[in-house]
Parts: C-alpha cells; structure tokens; sequence
C-alpha cells in the first residue's frame, strides 16, 4: 500500500511539472455530531492550520466569521488561515507532502480530490463520516468527488455549473430565441456572428479549463470519458470544429481561458458565451441586456460539477479537531453567507432550497441544473485522462486531425489510466 502510494504521488507530480510546462476518531462525545463541540481538552493550547484558495472578499469576510465563531466558542483552538493561490495549490500540497509540512485542514478542487487521495496525502475520514450520519444530505455529484476506493477523503464545500449567457439586446435585434439544442446552437452562433462579433466563445486554451468547459458536450452527447472513442465523441467534436470552420466561434479560443472569452462577451465582442455563476456579481455592471439559460441539449441534457471540498491532511497531529472545525463549517448560519458571497451552489439538499437558490432569477437556474451536473470522478490518474482530451480537442479545431481520428487517438491514450 505504501508502495502504491509512493506511486501514485510521483507520478501526480510528474504530471503537474508537465502541465505547467507546455481527513480518524469520532466526535467529542459531549456534544452532538456538528455542534462544534471541542475535541481537545480545554487546557491543551492547539494551533489548526488551514489552507484555502478563496480571494472572493466576500467569501473571505465569511471564512473569517466561521473562524472567529469556532475559535470563540473553542479558546484553546487557534486557527491559522493561509491563503493559496489556487493555481498554486497543487503543487504547494505535494512539495508539503514530500517535506512534510502540511496544513491540518486544506481546501482541494474537486477533480483533484481523488489523485490526492490516491497519493496518500488526504485522511481517510470513512468512519468520521459514519459518526456524522449527514452524508445522505449531500447531492450524489459532489459527494462522489470526494470518493476514492469506496472510502471517503473529504466533505464538499461549494459548487458550480456551467450554463449558457446571451446578449439579449443582440438576439432581440435578430428576433432570435436562446438555443435549446445543438442545432439550435450552431444555427444561432451563425445567424449572430459578423465582422465585429463572433457567435459564441467557449474557452479552449490548453488547461483543465478546456476539459471542463467541453465534457458537457461530451455527456450530452451520449458518450463518456470511458468510452470516448465512441460516435458520441466525434458528434461533439464535429460541432466544435463546424463553429470554427463556420466563423461563429474564433479561433483565438486557443488562447482564451473562461476569464477571456467572458471578457470578450462583457465587451459586446461574443453573443453567446459559456461560464458559470461567478460572473453574475460581473453582470451587475454590464451596459446591455443579458440572460441566461441552461447548457443546450444533445441527445440528452448535462452540465459539469465545478467546486471544492475540505479535507484532512493525513500528517495531522489534530485530526479529530480538524474534523471537528470541518463539521461546524457545515451549519446553515456559516456555510450559507459563504456561499452566497460567492455566487456559488450549496452541495447540501437541505440548503439549496433556500431562498437565494429557489427565488434569484439566475442563481435558480444553476441551482435546477445541479441534478444532472456531472462530476470529473475518473480516478487518480485524471489528469492525464483530462491532458489526451484537451489534445483531442485541439487537434480537432485546429485541423490536425479529424474528429474520427481524434477520438480514435485519445481513446488509446486514455484506456491505459481509466480506473
């Protein structure tokens, strides 16, 4: 098992450098599971440390208020909280973990979760969990996220999805409807692309940016990750490169994360682009008209999960308080100001029928698509799996190859590394 984890560890690193190139114990028994009841005796003087990757204010000011609140109701617990760059954190967690020198409580994104897992350097929380008895009231996507092996490395904190925006001053000068389906979508970006303005942009620079942003289309296509030489896949592809060919989408997507290509829909400069709901506090200041809808449909509808989750590192010298920090972060009174500074979607059943996610008039239409949002729960090895579909998508738009043979090739490149 160690060996394996050795394993596993090394080659996430070997992966990462390549990239960049180119949570055990039960509660304390005096306090109800989720109350914040201490799990260290008064006199014992504990410092947490916490990783996290939230430069929202907002999020910050809530983070902060969760902290005060814990460390008031708990004085012999100090809680260090340390900012991480998000693009950051990857490689701060595995230089950490090979130092050991690693926080007690560190925030993951949700692809990464089971790599880390898988590598050794995340608390096997199974049992904790069990003691809790609230995981049935997390939706299935992102609790799987945060799965390796059956067991479980952690508890979600916020989500997002992918939906569609519009400039709804240029659809009603066209007397045009937002898409609904693939055809629906290609014809659209056509009809409202000219000289000055491109249909649609859907980020596509070389990152996990561009596999988040395409395996909607990949799931609605009928097809998926592992089975991705299939007709599906190339179906989806296809409609990638006819956006392209047709002159809706601008090859420039390249080199646009989804900050640029929203940046370019800010500026009157795309009609339609994709992203999700931390750009609507973005859209308070827009000088047009906009709207927003859910993803267009193939043979069936899909979006992808987007977030992140707590974990334990497994070198803790306090993980029972760890554990105890991460239950108190999950009441309604601390999670939902959170969350709703950050325009993001509660993972829990019970919060997102709240008034902020059933009543806003954008934020519900996110909140409706977390039923079918699918996570990126592909195993340890999905960093190379999502690496082989980002060059299958670039190989596709740029006319490397054909969308046949771009399957075909990703396909054998992923076999090897599906779980």
């Amino acid at each position: 098992m160690v060996k394996r984890s050795l394993l596993y560890l090394c080659t996430f690193l070997m992966v990462f450098v390549a990239a960049c190139s180119s949570n055990n114990g039960t509660p304390s028994e005096s306090q109800p599971p989720g109350s914040g009841g201490s799990a260290a005796p008064e006199e014992e003087q504990v410092t947490i440390t916490w990783w996290d990757f939230q430069p929202n204010e907002a999020m910050i000011e809530s983070l902060q208020t969760l902290i005060d609140a814990y460390e008031k109701e708990h004085p012999n617990v100090k809680i260090e909280r340390t900012f991480v760059p998000f693009a950051d954190i990857k490689n701060k967690l595995l230089i950490g973990s090979a130092a050991g020198q690693l926080p007690d409580i560190v925030m993951i994104d949700g692809p990464d979760h089971q790599a880390f897992a898988a590598s050794g350097v995340l608390e096997d929380i199974t049992d904790k969990v069990e003691a809790w008895g609230e995981a049935d009231m997390y939706f299935e996507a992102p609790w799987n996220a945060t799965m390796y092996e059956g067991r479980n490395y952690g508890v979600p904190v916020s989500n997002n999805n992918l939906g569609l925006f519009y400039n709804a001053d240029m659809f009603e000068a066209a007397e045009l409807q937002p898409p609904t389906t693939w055809d629906e979508l290609l014809e659209t970006a056509k009809a409202l692309s000219s000289s000055e303005v491109y249909g649609i942009g859907i980020a596509a620079t070389k990152s996990e940016q561009l596999t988040f942003q395409y395996l909607p289309f990949l799931w609605q296509s009928g097809s998926d990750v592992t089975d991705i030489g299939s007709q599906g896949t190339v179906d989806s592809l296809a409609l990638y490169k006819e956006l392209i060919d047709s002159g809706a989408m601008s090859l420039d997507v390249l080199n646009q994360d989804q900050q640029a290509t929203f940046l370019q829909f800010m500026a009157g400069k795309l009609a339609m682009v994709i992203s999700g709901p931390w750009q609507l506090p973005a859209l308070e200041e827009a000088d047009f008209n906009w709207g927003l809808v859910h993803l267009p449909e193939g043979k069936e509808k899909a979006t992808i999960l987007g977030g992140d989750n707590w974990a334990i590192a497994s070198t803790s010298e306090h993980k029972d308080i760890a554990w105890d920090i991460i239950m108190f972060s999950q009441q309604q009174e601390y999670l939902e100001p959170l969350l709703v500074g950050g325009a993001r979607i509660p993972s829990r059943k019970d919060l997102i029928e709240e008034e902020y996610w059933q009543e806003d008039e954008y934020m519900k239409i996110f909140a409706s698509q977390h039923e079918w949002a699918k996570a990126r729960a592909y195993g340890p090895d999905y960093p190379k799996i999502s690496e082989a579909i980002q060059e299958m998508i670039q190989r596709t738009i740029t006319g490397v190859s054909t969308p046949e043979e771009a399957a075909s090739e990703a396909a054998a490149k992923i076999a090897p590394f599906l779980p």
